[in-house]
């Protein structure tokens, strides 16, 4: 089973309808299992082989981290990893979790940025969630932010299945002024910010979530494909701190 939500392309329709009615119904019990896929056609840059082969990461291209990012951690360590994240994919739930060990295992080494990958064809919600957690920024910084992206972590059982009254629960719950947090929810002012970081994602050839980039000083070294576990994560930035 992968540990991310992928993209595939859609296949021609067999001339044996009973045939192609089993193998439909085994391949999206399999989908719904492992998790969903986006459909989109080209092969992932930014998602590491699963026939053990190390990656090229020589072209990929994200934006530079800037001050005004989401970062968790210690903003001028030597090591950033950069995630494109899902909030209702159940993988993004699972590494969230690990993301917060390896800040905490590597005491101060680490920074994490976050940034927007919703997947709308999987999750219609987890756009408007995305908006969300940039509302709870507008009033309280970094720091209210990731608060409020971890409430939804936790809250959801993934796969879109958050409750949209959910988002104006957490706000109160966190110390948000409630009227200007609807406000700034229902206006879609930072719609244009969310589908920034989705572009700069799928130039860097993310196509599932979660997808990672260890960079070192500024420069990508790595890719963390899928919500790793802690092991094999830290495992990567210890090589590289020492």
């Amino acid at each position: 089973m992968e540990n991310n939500e992928t993209n595939t392309n859609s296949s021609s329709v067999s001339n044996n309808k009973n045939q192609f009615n089993i193998a439909g119904a085994i391949i999206v019990a399999g989908v719904l299992i492992a998790g969903a896929i986006l459909i989109k056609s080209g092969t992932p840059t930014a998602v590491a082989p699963t026939d053990g082969t190390v990656q090229n990461v020589a072209n990929i291209k994200i934006r530079p981290v800037s001050t005004d990012e989401h970062i968790l951690g210690n903003p001028n360590a030597k090591v950033t990893i950069v995630e494109y994240s899902d909030s209702e994919c159940p993988f993004c739930k699972v590494f969230d979790t690990t993301m917060h060990q390896v800040l905490t295992k590597e005491n101060g080494q680490v920074a994490w940025v976050y940034r927007h990958f919703p997947i709308a064809e999987l999750h219609p919600k987890a756009f408007h969630e995305s908006e969300a957690m940039e509302c709870a920024w507008e009033q309280g910084g970094n720091n209210t932010f990731w608060k409020y992206a971890d409430q939804i972590f936790a809250r959801t059982e993934s796969n879109n299945r958050l409750d949209i009254a959910e988002l104006p629960k957490i706000a109160s719950n966190i110390g948000l002024d409630l009227n200007k947090f609807n406000t700034c929810l229902s206006s879609g002012k930072y719609s244009d910010k969310v589908k920034a970081d989705m572009a700069d994602g799928t130039q860097a050839g993310v196509n599932g979530t979660p997808s990672s980039f260890i960079l070192v000083n500024g420069k990508i070294v790595d890719t963390i494909p899928g919500a790793e576990p802690l092991e094999s994560v830290t495992a990567k930035i210890d090589s590289l701190l020492k």
